[in-house]
Parts: C-alpha cells; structure tokens; sequence
C-alpha cells in the first residue's frame, strides 16, 4: 500500500466520482513507483465512497461530521460505491464501478453515542464501518458485502482473473 496524497473529487455523479478517485490514486502510485525506480507491475487504485440521493458522503471531518453523516443515513438505503482501476499489465488499464443497497435502522441519539464513542467512524467512508460496531447499525445489504467492507474482491478478480494464478 503506498499512499498517494491525490486531490480526490466529493462532488458529481458518485459513479464517475468513485472510478476518477480510483484512477488518480492508481497513476500517482504508478508514477511515484517510477521514480523511485521500480520495475513495472501493477498498480491498483481504489476509491469506496457513501452515496443517498446523489449526495456523496466520504470520510467524516469531524465527529460532529460523523454524526450528521449518520443522521442523514439513519432509516434509509444509501448505496456503496467503490471504483477500481488496475494499471499495467495487458490491457494496460481495467476498471470497474460496484455498488451495494445498504439500508440502516432508525438512528436515535443513543445509538449514534454509543457508535461514535467507538471511533469506528474515523477515516470511513460514511462514517461507518460494517466490519465492526457499525454492523450494528444496519438491517439489509443487496450486493457484495466486501465492496462496502473497502474492497470488492469479485470485481477485482473480474478485471484481473490472472491474480488467481499468481497466489501460491
């Protein structure tokens, strides 16, 4: 993992959002490997975003971020979107868009102290993270769980079925 420190896009459509965040991730990372002098190889960029009516929710600023994140997402169905781009190899660029139906529960006061208290918010996109406490905080998931969880291995091995093979 090699952080890129790309100016990522929070506006427009959470789609297109998602695929241009994971393709400015994967080119600084495959140029930075560049200049460090490192052989070629592949490069992967992805990019997990929250989305509820068009509106794109990333990483919390704050927990005061975090808790209006969840407010807006308590008692709906937001979905998941992660964009993956694969750079290198033939073909030289791959790339996917997958999206999960999450719904939450009704959020009242209480529930969001108790998950806040839990930092689990911290660096999430949506300000949750379904691995842990914030399973809590959801009744239904429509899609792949490992999209919403951060990377979306079917997808991945969809674009790339050659990484199969290269686990030994």
């Amino acid at each position: 993992m090699r952080p890129t420190g790309v100016d990522e896009l929070d506006r427009g459509d959470p789609g297109a959002v998602a695929l241009e965040n994971a393709l400015r991730k994967a080119r600084a990372a495959q140029r930075l490997g560049a200049e460090a002098g490192g052989a070629a190889e592949l490069v992967l960029g992805c990019d997990t975003l929250v989305a509820l009516d068009g509106t794109i929710y990333g990483k919390p600023r704050d927990e005061r971020d975090a808790r209006k994140t969840l407010r807006a997402l308590s008692g709906a169905t937001h979905e998941v979107l992660s964009g993956l781009a694969l750079l290198g190899g033939d073909p030289p660029e791959r790339t996917a868009v997958v999206r999960t139906a999450v719904t939450f529960r009704e959020l009242g006061e209480g529930m969001l102290d108790w998950y806040l208290a839990r930092d689990e918010w911290r660096g999430r996109a949506g300000g949750y993270a379904i691995q842990g406490a914030g399973a809590a905080l959801v009744t239904r998931v429509e899609g792949d769980y490992e999209n919403v969880v951060g990377l979306p291995l079917a997808a991945l091995l969809e674009i790339c079925p050659e990484l199969l093979f290269a686990c030994k």
